[in-house]
């Protein structure tokens, strides 16, 4: 099949779904979704890769590149599936990673459940050696028991050991020493030091972010090299690219050192996909809403760029609750997750109301209405008896949807329980679902500066335009915008991310004090690592481009903010300070007042190649013909089941209007335009809904 150039092609491996989407140099040729195949993973992409390429009549050898993204290294550390590890700190630290920072994410709960470290209380061995907090070394390494418990732990079947001693971020001449006493006692035991993976302040969470990467190392090399291999034997001659969390890619021998980069590299995808769309529709700033199967995303785009933040938390025990999870230092694009998605299990609590998540039916069994063997309702069984969804096409586009079952299990479950209908109570679990991730967004959209009620909402993922009416109107969004393939639009934004890698380093100095030699010196060797990954990977040093931040505070504080350092020149700490009182200023909307000093904690270089071309739009024009392909009863509260018009969006040309009520369908998602609205398609694929006033869709 003749196309426009070489084919580009992003997987995204969800909880519930495998998403693909194929580009072209002019615009998408196909997109695929499969269910996700949890056990084995690598396989889902092979089969939605196969079946994709095989339906549209396209060579494996026209690919130039695969870009991946997948919940893999998420999964792992939350089912425990890593390597039996152990843990090296400075004597008398080893409990550290039990300990904490000693935070109760629940003050008042008397029996609170902390987060269980990957290595237990018997795995953790203190070592004498210490370097204080200047770098100088008052206690030199004991070399003879680091042998020895190398040897016995190489005895004892362990698989890995990571090393955290205090004060590495400074001097890590004792890490690096230890570490090759045990690669030369025990060569079959996998080593991580601290100051490689995580070379900043805080030995709690540098020792949390170091025992996880090298937990889940060897799974990550090991997929890796299974998804390599099944491209290899399709036929694709390109080595696949990595998703990252920050929102840029990598070869595959990064990703498989620094896994712990990967945890959130399927939801980046989507809001590199939000902000690809809004550089066309002229949207520099938006909120960029993902529901999928599992759970939901949202994140704040500024100035065609989303948030980032440093710290994420994995596993955690109240999977809601910051706090309560494993802490991991890596860059990732700062974003909520809410517990709602469509197969989210709905019921009736012990106050009669009725709530959705956070557990969820997932891939395996799924809903009801899947016939795979779920028993519990879920949301996508409630979209399903309102009518949103169509039987025979369903969300995956493979599975039918079984109405009945689904009608059957929400009486059982829940309309009986509380004495109403079926279709009431449908509603109230689709609504609630809609309220649930509204309340949540609106606290971490405030929490940030921004108004909701003046971004527009752009959705993605198989549920996103299906329920997103109902979340923008309980956030006062003014405007809903739902690109084409919706349902792959991580799959989608992943072809617009730049090979990139970030860099950190923690040197703790007064503002003050610091001498533009010495920033030069950090950040000229953040930069000079920052090229070699990326000139490894296959960029020229001219391609190739340095942002530089700090972490500042000012003296006396627990915490601090990034900072963008401005050129290093005479006036080099004023601007910096000025950068600094601005950002503080717009987050907490007040100063400190002068004579408090201000500190550098943290230095940062963002290495970045060129963003590729990618136009995320179907690269024909719509074939001649009705895109109106029927009616069906479709529920609204105000009006019950109503007749309501469906249309195909692969024959919606740029221009058309249509008003609420209507369903507009495409393979991988729905598109529900409420009765008051109306909508338009833009000029790249994408529909402006204008939500009215009326009552929560």
């Amino acid at each position: 099949m003749a196309r426009s150039g070489a084919l580009r092609v992003g997987v995204d491996i969800g909880g519930t779904f495998t998403d693909l989407a194929i580009l072209d140099d002019v615009g998408i040729v196909a997109v695929g979704k499969t269910l996700t195949t949890s056990r084995e993973p690598a396989a889902g992409v092979e089969s939605v890769l196969r079946r994709t390429l095989a339906e549209q009549r396209l060579e494996p050898s026209e690919i130039t590149s695969v870009v991946h993204g997948t919940t893999l290294i998420t999964n792992a550390l939350i089912e425990r599936r890593g390597a039996k590890t152990a843990l090296l700190t400075t004597d008398g630290f080893r409990d550290v990673l039990e300990m904490g920072r000693e935070h109760r994410y629940e003050l008042y709960d008397l029996g609170l459940e902390l987060p269980r470290p990957l290595v237990p209380r018997h795995l953790r061995f203190g070592v004498r050696e210490r370097i204080l907090a200047d770098g100088t070394v008052h206690t030199p390494l004991d070399v003879p028991t680091v042998k020895q418990l190398a040897a016995e732990l190489a005895a004892a079947g362990i698989e890995a050991v990571a090393i955290c001693f205090l004060h590495s971020h400074v001097d890590n001449q004792h890490e690096l020493q230890t570490r090759e006493i045990i690669e030369a006692a025990a060569p079959a035991l996998r080593v991580a030091v601290s100051s490689e993976v995580n070379p900043e302040i805080r030995e709690y969470e540098r020792a949390s972010t170091t025992v996880a990467n090298v937990y889940v190392q060897h799974l990550a090399e090991t997929y890796l090299a299974d998804l390599r291999a099944r491209l290899r034997r399709l036929g694709v001659p390109a080595d696949p690219l990595i998703m990252l969390s920050s929102g840029g890619v990598a070869a595959v021998e990064v990703a498989a050192r620094l896994p712990i980069r990967m945890l959130e590299s399927g939801p980046a995808g989507g809001a590199l996909g939000a902000i690809a769309f809004g550089r066309t529709g002229g949207r520099p700033d938006q909120l960029a809403f993902d529901m999928g199967g599992t759970t939901a995303k949202l994140c704040v785009v500024e100035r065609d760029r989303p948030l980032i933040s440093h710290s994420l938390e994995v596993d955690r025990v109240y999977r809601l609750r910051p706090g309560s999870g494993l802490p991991v230092r890596a860059p990732v694009i700062d974003m909520i997750e809410i517990g709602t998605g469509g197969g989210s299990i709905a019921r009736v609590n012990a106050l009669g109301l009725i709530t959705t998540g956070p557990d969820s039916a997932g891939a395996d069994p799924g809903p009801v209405s899947y016939r795979l063997g779920g028993e519990h309702c879920t949301v996508t069984d409630a979209d399903a008896v309102l009518g949103y969804l169509d039987p025979e096409r369903s969300l995956s586009g493979e599975v039918p949807l079984d109405v009945a079952a689904a009608a059957a299990a929400i009486k059982t479950q829940v309309a009986d329980k509380l004495g109403i209908g079926v279709a009431e109570a449908a509603w109230g679990i689709h609504t609630t679902a809609n309220e649930s991730m509204a309340n949540a967004a609106r606290v971490h959209v405030i929490e940030r500066g921004q108004d909701p009620g003046r971004l527009p909402l752009f959705v993605s993922g198989g549920n996103g335009p299906l329920h997103g009416p109902g979340v923008a109107r309980a956030l006062g969004s003014p405007v809903l915008v739902a690109p084409p393939a919706a349902g792959v639009l991580s799959a989608l934004g992943m072809l617009s991310a730049p090979l990139s890698i970030d860099l950190v380093r923690s040197r703790h100095l007064p503002l003050e004090e610091v001498e533009l030699d010495e920033a030069q010196e950090l950040f000229g060797r953040l930069e000079r690592e920052g090229a070699e990954v990326l000139t490894a990977s296959g960029l020229a040093v001219p391609e190739i481009t340095h942002e530089r931040t700090v972490e500042m505070r000012f003296v006396g504080q627990g915490s601090e903010i990034e900072v963008p350092a401005p050129a290093l020149g005479p006036e080099w700490r004023a601007d910096l300070l000025a950068n600094f009182q601005r950002q503080y200023a717009r987050r907490f909307g007040t100063v400190a007042p002068g004579g408090v000093g201000t500190e550098v904690l943290t230095w940062r270089v963002s290495s970045r190649g060129p963003r590729p071309r990618a136009r995320l739009r179907f690269d024909t024009a719509p074939p001649a013909g009705d895109a109106l392909t029927g009616h069906r009863q479709a529920y609204f509260p105000a009006t019950g089941y109503t007749r309501t018009a469906c249309y195909d969006r692969y024959l919606l040309a740029p221009g058309t209007r249509l008003a609420g009520p209507a369903l507009v369908q495409e393979r991988e998602s729905t598109l529900v335009v409420p009765p008051d609205a109306e909508c338009t398609v833009t000029e790249d694929g994408s529909i402006l809904v204008e939500l009215g006033a009326g009552r929560l869709q």
